[in-house]
């Protein structure tokens, strides 16, 4: 009897289904010792080598003890994201929204597909310490008016995002981002993000050291070394020069901080690099002073070795605890030193805390406005954004101010905005005035220089309220009832990933889902801090409210304001002091007493 041969045909999500389960029955072989299908079922597996060896051995480790590996880890195990990128372009030929597997992989490629907040893909930049040229900047307005959406984001890592990608499109915009001579790669998943720097480096009057070379250092270092991809979680670095604009190196995985080391503690006095490692706010932890010094010319080997121990001891199998702090909180600050130097070949060199010189104070309005430069006659001027977003129009329009009359470059800062740098005395009122005809500013009130929201979730899966419109809506409201004449950060972000970083900014308010009766239904709102800082005053705000509706957030922040503006106790004390200075109780009824008015 002859047997027909059934055809079935699957749609696109069973397809993707498909390819999830094989993918893990394949991993689920090799980590039985069953080898590939085919091969023989005792033998035992080679020792892995070539770049990616390492992480398959933390892999393999985490599979012999018995432990299953994360989604993710069973993604990069198949199949290398570097390794598929013929697969990318087949899917951009046909239009076709990526697996759920490949929609990691991708992001290897600085690709995310954010489905369902939008059917299209966002793809992040590398720009090592947020500077790059005029004509890069201009450029990258072509790719966007041509393949994205008309406009693009600044972002808290001194970065730009576009957005609106269709599939068909996201090799193009890759591949024209490259043209331009910058890069996306390695700026998603598993990877080491954008490299922050001080914006104004090299024109600083206050700084002690230049970062861009050190950024740049590392960003190839990064580039060039397959190996340095495929982490445990995302990891971020960060270059402090002790400038006058903070660059929360603090919230970083790795914080190198310039500062000036004394004669007389058994090493060359001078500039060197303070090391702190396992900054993470959105897990309420800031980067730990290791009381290690770093020479500048060492950093980039330095941040190697940290890389490393970190690819071999990260946590594989939890998500939510495989970044660098939980190591550190695993085996502890000085087993994890220890494991560095190993790496590095010699000792770390430390320093007690009274060899270091105290930082220059940081400006907290420098981002914004007309500032002289440390060479004599120019300038660098701060443009304010509406929460970070730009259109392909001002971005033009920047591009020539900068190439006309500034040095030509634009330095991005970690404040959703951007600088014009190299102004000189007699342009800078051509300049302002060209701005200002771009329907941006120079000059902002307090509020409105401080406020920061992600994405939200117009175009971001993640986040349970809109940020962006929320954090306008509540500069609108409280700009012109609330009269603020310190620096202060409000801080918008939409989940707990916390790519706002609300812990650390005087008001934060993170984004939830707001029940509204018994039947479950829900609004979108926030759950509201105060109290947070970074650098000197580096503490996680304390919440306050939970569940505030996104149309009562205004109003109970105009609240909070006015309840420091009449509480504190002498003009110039800022909102971080006075809400360190009540308990949660005390401030939560000062704020009510504001609200029942």
């Amino acid at each position: 009897m002859k047997l027909e041969t059934a055809t079935v045909d699957f749609n696109d999500e069973q397809k993707r289904y498909l390819e999830g389960f094989m993918s893990g029955l394949q991993v689920s072989r090799v980590g039985r010792g069953l080898g590939a299908p085919g091969a023989d079922a005792g033998k035992a597996e080679p020792e892995p080598s070539g770049p990616d060896a390492a992480h398959f051995k933390a892999q393999a480790q985490v599979l012999r003890e018995g432990r299953k590996l994360a989604d993710q880890e069973k993604f990069k195990r198949e199949e290398h994201p570097f390794d598929a990128y013929t697969r990318l372009k087949e899917q951009a030929a046909s239009n076709a929204p990526p697996s759920p597997a490949d929609n990691f992989r991708w992001r290897y490629y600085g690709l995310f597909y954010v489905a369902p907040a939008q059917t299209s893909y966002m793809c992040r930049l590398r720009i090592p310490n947020g500077i790059l040229t005029h004509w890069q900047f201009e450029g990258l307005a072509d790719v966007a008016e041509k393949f994205a959406g008309p406009y693009a984001h600044a972002t808290t890592r001194a970065n730009l995002q576009l957005r609106e990608i269709e599939p068909k499109n996201a090799v193009n915009v890759v591949e024209a981002i490259q043209d331009l001579g910058l890069c996306s790669r390695g700026s998603g998943a598993d990877n080491i993000r954008n490299v922050t720097g001080t914006p104004t480096a090299g024109i600083d009057p206050r700084e002690l050291l230049d970062t861009r070379p050190y950024a740049r250092e590392w960003h190839f270092h990064i580039l060039n070394d397959r190996s340095l991809y495929g982490l445990p979680r995302k990891f971020n670095v960060a270059f402090d020069g002790a400038g006058i604009i903070p660059v929360l190196e603090d919230t970083n995985d790795i914080a190198f901080a310039a500062v000036e080391v004394r004669d007389g503690f058994g090493v060359d006095a001078g500039v060197w690099f303070k090391l702190g490692i396992g900054g993470i706010t959105g897990h309420r932890d800031f980067a730990h002073d290791t009381g290690v010094i770093v020479k500048p010319s060492e950093a980039t080997a330095v941040a190697d070795a940290i890389v490393r121990v970190f690819t071999d001891l990260g946590d594989r199998t939890n998500r939510a605890k495989a970044r660098l702090k939980y190591v550190l909180d695993s085996i502890g600050l000085e087993a994890f030193l220890a494991a560095v130097e190993e790496k590095l070949k010699r000792k770390l060199v430390r320093v007690p805390a009274d060899a270091m010189a105290p930082r220059q104070p940081y400006d907290r309005l420098a981002h914004i406005g007309v500032h002289p430069q440390k060479q004599a006659g120019l300038n660098w001027i701060g443009v304010v954004f509406p929460v970070g977003k730009m259109t392909c129009m001002q971005m033009r329009g920047l591009a020539r101010i900068a190439r006309d009359l500034g040095d030509g470059d634009i330095r991005l800062t970690v404040w959703q905005n951007l600088l014009i740098s190299g102004v000189p005395d007699d342009k800078v009122a051509t300049a302002t005035a060209a701005i200002a005809a771009l329907s941006l500013a120079v000059a902002a009130s307090s509020l409105r220089a401080g406020i920061i929201a992600c994405t939200g979730n117009a175009g971001c899966k993640f986040a349970a309220s809109d940020t962006k419109r929320h954090a306008s809506e509540i500069v609108d409201w409280c700009e012109s009832r609330v009269s603020i004449d310190a620096p202060l950060n409000i801080h918008l972000t939409g989940c707990h990933h916390s790519c706002a970083q609300h812990y650390i900014s005087d008001v934060g308010l993170l984004g939830a889902r707001v029940p509204i009766n018994d039947e479950g239904d829900t609004v979108e709102g926030y759950h509201i801090y105060a109290g947070g800082g970074f650098g000197p005053d580096a503490e996680i705000g304390r919440e306050l409210y939970r569940d505030v509706k996104a149309e009562d957030a205004p109003k109970t922040v105009e609240a909070l304001l006015k309840a420091y503006v009449a509480h504190r106790s002498f003009p110039e004390e800022t909102l971080f002091a006075f809400s360190r200075r009540h308990d949660e109780d005390t401030l939560r009824q000062l704020v009510d007493m504001e609200l029942a008015k």
